[in-house]
């Protein structure tokens, strides 16, 4: 008796998963950045990064994806993403009982604004500011630098999405 009593429920658990997750996409639900694709206010932008920056080369990757054309200088763009300022930081959160570092806090900070060719702000003076805990530990130091590596390209890839979502919430009729 009580092994159909449970299997009944097990049924019915699954049946009401099953209509839920079916539900779901027929509602027009969607994870955020699932698709990966913006729909930018302008055709053209000029990405003022350094030309050997990690992170001006993923932005540029992102954009191209997005349909959006690269131009070589500033007059020839829609849009102008100026870099205003880009910063790693490392800073000791916690020690241990001996006084050794225990524990690291990761920064990430960019500041940047967004203009149009004629030099009139379509996104003021921005910024983003990311930061990640890291354990430490000094038996494993070559493992650490990877993982801290490993953390800088994670804060790198959120930069870049967070700059995404600013540009196609632009309003550039609005703000001529």
């Amino acid at each position: 008796m009580a092994i159909s009593s449970m299997k009944r429920r097990m049924v019915l658990r699954a049946a009401v998963g099953l209509a839920v997750a079916s539900a779901l996409p027929g509602c027009g639900f969607q994870l955020r950045g699932s698709n990966g694709s913006y729909t930018m206010p302008f055709s053209s932008i000029y990405v003022g990064f350094p030309d050997n920056s990690a992170l001006g080369t993923e932005l540029k990757r992102n954009l191209r994806a997005g349909k959006v054309a690269i131009a070589d200088t500033p007059a020839a763009a829609e849009a102008q993403l100026v870099l205003l300022g880009e910063n790693r930081g490392k800073a000791i959160l916690s020690l241990n009982a001996l006084g050794r570092v225990r524990e690291y806090l990761l920064t990430y900070t960019l500041s940047f604004a967004v203009r149009d060719p004629k030099g009139v702000e379509l996104l003021p003076a921005t910024e983003i500011s990311l930061r990640r805990n890291m354990a430490f530990d000094e038996t494993q130091v070559l493992a650490k630098e990877s993982e801290e590596a490993l953390l800088y390209r994670d804060m790198q890839a959120d930069l870049v999405q967070q700059i995404m979502r600013r540009l196609a919430g632009l309003k550039i009729a609005a703000a001529k």
